[in-house]
């Protein structure tokens, strides 16, 4: 054998063992002989979901849409394989975004026809290389001829799927000092090519997620990460100069992505994983696969480039062969969030107020794990949780909680329950198995408070008694929890005399201030929002329908009743008619908020602060309520609310209201004013940094 072939080989067996053995510190035995067991495995070429685009139909021309002020310039650099970037563009015509784009294709003198072709694709800007310039100079020739304010550098050997670039463009809107975002990138075959890239401190490249499923929740949530591949990578233009573009130091190609990421991120200036914007690569076609022959060469000459410019930088990586479920947090605060179901915000005003925790401590730079008390979560609450960064524990992903405890509990700076079964049936075993985590306690209300209420009005002996156990099981959880949330001063106030020993702290409902919307003469109709999940609200609407409506009716019958939320069928046929309207749940409130004159709450039981309250409040719909529904929010009759207790009067207080322009606008603008001074973001934060320290 010629010295040549040995050393070649050597070279080879001593890649592929350096592989074996980080992969062995990363994964673990099991995980590594999966992960080689993938290589024998039989799969189709592409998943039958994709519906991609095939590579061998003849070429017809095409249009491509172009916007005259593009908000984003998508990037291609190509060299040769038309095939591969004509299935990309006609991907993107397939599945265009909503923000105005333009598409440049940067031709890097390509050895085929690959210009006379995409010559004929109305709407595409094709520039042409004189000589071949590599990866980075057709790049960066490409971000010179952009217009738009974003960049997206895209693989020619990519397919689009339908969200790809306008979640991108909202995550910079969501996520503050964002410098980068990239996509989740899946290989044709369906599985998962990467989810955000992991530099450790010798400059070895991560790529997380490879070869896993794309569904796996572990890789379904936004999260901070080293680097992301330039296959999909956004970045501002005014960013891309200021850092001086794709570094030429590395050219051909290969490290200028993860360079880009570290010189950004060097700016205090973040770079973010989205995984809700999905990109189909076919990983080779550009560079190959072989890390010792043609452009893939490069791959190990420039990480000794890397290494030499961002040593310092690197010392605060984490170090080789840290597991990777540790190296990609970068030792950030964790805390786990228990409920009895996934939130699911459109839901309940609990599953919103949840939700919204969990996007503050976000913001706060946690690390937040969630997992339900039933370990269920349909893909879409999974979602729902990772656009604010949550990585929900579920079946069959993940394991039991006392498994999960065993593995990361000591990575736990924090617990959070909600619900005081929830708590209970669980604070021991965190107690144990996360020894060093503030025990949090989140009420979401005070659950004896509502029953015994109920109780009251029922007459029921038997509800009498659960409202007692149930009290004594809260204030137990209470006195073993470090810190305890309550939404409503008035529960506040009851605990710091029936439990002045625990710590008990105001987290108020979190309502954002939104337009108001039409003015008083271009609306219509009542709303009430709730749904028979909760027992107030079934007798509210039940007392709404049967005493005080037909009240209205009899006077003002033209004035509509609109019920939002869910309801048996049962209930909806009774319901529905003479001026009811019965709506089951929605998504999206805010069309009944702006078109409707007055939201009702007539809730006769109940503790806590009710969100349908709120929520109109936010929104400047004034709101008729009982003094129950009022409780704990500061609210008074006649200045940002109306208050009634009894059939007759709650109805004269919406027929006054309904006619009375001055007092509506009068009551609208208390309204939104009031959520903004008690119910705020910034009001709830406080808290939490308070519990959190």
């Amino acid at each position: 054998m010629p010295i040549s072939t040995l050393t070649w080989r050597l070279k080879r067996f001593h890649y592929l063992l350096q592989r074996i053995v980080g992969s062995m510190a990363q994964r673990g035995l099991r995980g590594t002989f999966a992960r080689i067991s993938q290589e024998f495995r039989a799969r189709p070429a592409e998943d039958t979901q994709w519906n991609l685009v095939p590579l061998d139909a003849p070429f017809q021309p095409f249009a491509l849409p172009k916007s005259d002020v593009p908000e984003v310039s998508v990037i291609i650099p190509v060299h040769g394989k038309l095939a591969w970037t004509v299935a990309c563009l006609r991907s993107i015509a397939k599945h265009p975004p909503t923000a105005p784009f333009e598409v440049i294709v940067v031709d890097d003198a390509s050895p085929d026809d690959t210009a006379e072709v995409l010559a004929q694709v109305d709407g595409l800007n094709l520039l042409r290389n004189e000589t071949n310039l590599g990866f980075i100079g057709s790049s960066n020739a490409g971000a010179n001829a952009a217009r738009g304010r974003y960049l997206l550098f895209l693989n020619n050997d990519t397919q689009v799927t339908p969200g790809w670039l306008d979640r991108l463009v909202q995550t910079f809107a969501e996520e503050p000092q964002c410098g980068i975002v990239g996509s989740r990138l899946a290989y044709p075959d369906g599985r998962l090519q990467e989810a955000g890239g992991l530099v450790y401190a010798d400059a070895q490249a991560w790529n997380v997620g490879r070869f896993e499923q794309r569904e796996d929740p572990r890789y379904l949530y936004r999260r901070d990460v080293d680097y992301v591949s330039g296959a999909a990578l956004m970045i501002e233009s005014a960013l891309f100069r200021r850092v001086g573009g794709f570094d030429t130091l590395y050219v051909p190609a290969y490290c200028e992505d993860m360079d880009l990421a570290f010189a950004v991120r060097a700016l205090g200036l973040r770079v973010i994983y989205e995984p809700s914007s999905l990109v189909v690569h076919c990983e080779g076609i550009s560079s190959g696969t072989d890390p010792f022959v043609g452009v893939k060469q490069y791959q190990i000459a420039n990480r000794a480039k890397f290494v030499e410019k961002w040593r310092d930088t690197l010392q605060s990586q984490p170090a080789p062969r840290t597991p990777v479920e540790q190296a990609i947090h970068h030792g950030r605060r964790h805390i786990l969030i228990m409920d009895a179901l996934a939130p699911e915000p459109t839901r309940d005003a609990g599953s919103m107020q949840l939700y919204n925790i969990m996007q503050l401590l976000h913001g706060m730079g946690w690390r937040v794990t969630f997992m339900a008390d039933n370990r269920q979560a349909t893909p879409d609450e999974i979602r729902t949780l990772g656009r604010v960064g949550v990585q929900t524990l579920c079946k069959p992903w993940s394991p039991s909680l006392t498994s999960w405890l065993a593995r990361e509990g000591d990575t736990l700076n924090a617990v959070m329950l909600c619900r005081h079964y929830v708590a209970d049936s669980n604070l021991s075993l965190i107690r144990r198995l996360a020894p060093k985590a503030k025990l949090l306690f989140d009420t979401t209300d005070l659950h004896f408070l509502r029953e015994q209420r109920a109780a009251e009005h029922t007459g029921s002996a038997a509800l009498a008694r659960q409202a007692a156990a149930t009290r004594k099981r809260e204030f137990a959880v209470m006195r073993a929890s470090d810190a305890t949330f309550v939404v409503s001063t008035a529960e506040q106030e009851l605990l710091a005399r029936e439990l002045p020993q625990a710590n008990v702290l105001l987290l108020p409902n979190m309502h954002a201030v939104q337009k108001r919307g039409p003015d008083f003469q271009h609306r219509e109709g009542l709303v009430f929002v709730g749904g028979f999940g909760h027992p107030p609200n079934e007798d509210a609407v039940r007392w709404l329908v049967t005493d005080i409506y037909p009240k209205v009716r009899a006077q003002r019958p033209e004035i509509s009743l609109h019920l939002i939320g869910d309801m048996p069928d049962a209930a909806r046929q009774q319901f529905q008619g003479d001026g009811i309207v019965v709506h089951g749940r929605v998504e999206d409130l805010s069309g009944w908020m702006h078109s409707t004159r007055i939201a009702l709450a007539p809730l006769r039981y109940g503790a806590g602060v009710k969100g349908k309250v709120n929520t109109a409040m936010s929104y400047g719909l004034p709101v008729v309520v009982t003094s129950i529904a009022a409780e704990g929010m500061r609210l008074r009759d006649g200045d940002n609310v109306l208050v009634a207790d009894d059939a007759d009067a709650f109805a004269a207080a919406i027929l006054r209201l309904y006619d009375d322009e001055l007092l509506w606008n009068r009551i609208s603008t208390a309204s939104m004013a009031h959520v903004q001074r008690y119910f705020s973001f910034e009001t709830a934060r406080e808290t939490l940094k308070a519990a959190l320290g």
